[in-house]
């Protein structure tokens, strides 16, 4: 049960994949872990044929569906040989059984754990996936982090513990700077759904283009510090329609509509990047 509680927590992230859809995490759970935990039962019909992974279990190979079993197996929970329940994780220093969610630091012992790569940025913050974020309680559980990971508490510590320190420590960081700006968070829940954004693409939205270069001939024009608040504040109102109409698309599965979004929003904080280097 622990262990699938575990597994749960990971295929919330992979309600939709572009190889593997799924409507829910619970059924992207049971069909793959009921599939793989009976041992004999290959997941050809749920895998691309030309899926690349496979996965070892005592001496059968299963075909594993390229999006949901590639993060199991990158989580550490199975092992090529042995059964979930004797891949559980623990800790590194004094073998206690890792919590349900992110494995950061050790409860019992407060060992800093190795790095988990698979562990996304919602998770380490203990957040739900989506746009509307609060950035205040954001700030404040990445402070809470740092209070544990950061590397100068553990300067007298082993080498191995202060490794993990700066490798966990980074990826907060890395996380929080990520989590707190709009339009790389908006970039990063896409990219959890396996779908990149080319921010540098050519735009062929007429409007978008007309709009864009007209704002830039004002910036350009502006020679006071009032006109070019006027512009930003302007540009402001557009990142933020822009951001409620990528929380719309992207909580409905419209990706092609987030997307656009993404893309119109990365182009307005291009604009609003040259009203500061102004200002």
């Amino acid at each position: 049960m622990v262990a699938r509680r575990r597994l749960l927590n990971l295929a919330a992230t992979l309600t939709y994949d572009t190889q593997f859809s799924v409507s829910s995490p619970n059924h992207a759970f049971d069909a793959c872990f009921h599939k793989f935990s009976s041992g004999h039962q290959p997941l050809s019909n749920l895998a691309p044929s030309s899926c690349p992974n496979i996965f070892y279990r005592e001496n059968c190979i299963t075909n594993c569906p390229s999006g949901l079993l590639r993060h199991l197996t990158n989580y550490g929970r199975f092992s090529s040989t042995a059964n979930a329940q004797d891949s559980v994780t623990k800790c590194w220093a004094c073998a206690t059984e890792a919590p349900d969610g992110p494995f950061l630091v050790c409860s019992s012992c407060k060992s800093v754990q190795p790095l988990d790569s698979s562990v996304n940025y919602f998770q380490i913050f203990n957040l739900k996936p989506g746009y509307d974020v609060s950035t205040n309680d954001l700030e404040r559980k990445y402070k809470d982090w740092q209070k544990k990971l950061h590397p100068d508490l553990f300067q007298c510590n082993s080498e191995q513990e202060k490794e993990n320190s700066a490798q966990q420590s980074a990826q907060v960081i890395n996380a929080y700077s990520v989590l707190r700006r709009p339009l790389s968070r908006a970039d990063y829940l896409l990219q959890l759904q396996g779908i990149h954004v080319d921010k540098e693409g050519t735009v062929t939205d007429s409007e978008l283009v007309m709009e864009i270069m007209e704002v830039r001939e004002s910036v350009e024009d502006a020679n006071n510090a009032d006109t070019l608040k006027t512009l930003q504040s302007k540009i402001q109102a557009k990142l933020e329609e822009c951001g409620t109409s990528f929380s719309t698309a992207y909580e409905r599965h419209d990706f092609a509509s987030a997307v656009s979004s993404v893309q119109k929003m990365s182009y307005y904080e291009r604009v609003n990047e040259e009203i500061i280097k102004k200002l």
